[in-house]
């Protein structure tokens, strides 16, 4: 039986919710060049697969963190994603900003959550991990314990894992970077010589430069 990670990354494929184009690469909003995009909020137009992510996301959970309280989604990507999971365990929702309201209460942190509470935080994208690591902080700023975060991809850059490893986050994702490469191979979808600029751009992702 093929593994969760590549069931997953060919699904996220065949949907176009992640691209590869090592002869054309993207380019990020940070500016980075890239040769890979990833917009899981794809994921949520296809009935099959949005089911299979929560289902999956929620079994995660249910295993892992037994004593969870409250899921928190990080905003804008996950909030869907982690109120259907929060649905199917019958838990607490909140969303995390990016940034507090620039109005009425100046919230960071959408919905109710109490003080004390143990959290898992449901992410649709980990990159470098500052996002992601920042609504830990928002969390945990908050008087609540953060007890790991589920996320769909990771592009597993060394840098994220180290902050993960400093912020004492486990984090567990259903895909990532390699399955997709993988299984991308297997569908004719890249040939061996765009797995070798795909794993190039992984090492330095800040300074790849696409045309050296």
């Amino acid at each position: 039986m093929k593994a969760l990670e590549r069931i997953v990354a060919e699904k996220l494929l065949k949907i176009k919710a992640v691209k590869l184009q090592p002869a054309n690469p993207f380019t990020w909003a940070s500016g980075w060049k890239s040769p890979i995009y990833c917009d899981n909020r794809k994921t949520l137009s296809y009935p099959a697969i949005r089911t299979f992510i929560k289902l999956e996301l929620a079994r995660i959970i249910s295993e892992k963190y037994e004593e969870v309280d409250a899921i928190a989604g990080v905003a804008t990507g996950a909030i869907a994603q982690g109120a259907l999971v929060a649905d199917l365990l019958g838990l607490p929702f909140v969303y995390i900003r990016s940034a507090p309201k620039d109005h009425g209460l100046e919230n960071l942190i959408e919905g109710e959550l109490k003080p004390g509470s143990k959290v898992v935080v449901v992410e649709d994208l980990v990159s470098t991990g500052g996002s992601s690591l920042k609504a830990v902080n928002a969390v945990r700023n908050f008087g609540c314990q953060v007890i790991g975060m589920v996320a769909i991809f990771t592009h597993g850059f060394p840098i994220a894992e180290q902050q993960f490893k400093e912020t004492k986050v486990s984090l567990t994702t259903l895909s990532n970077y390699d399955a997709v490469i993988e299984e991308a191979v297997k569908i004719n979808y890249i040939d061996e010589t765009e797995v070798a600029i795909l794993q190039e751009w992984r090492k330095d992702p800040a300074n790849w430069d696409p045309d050296a």
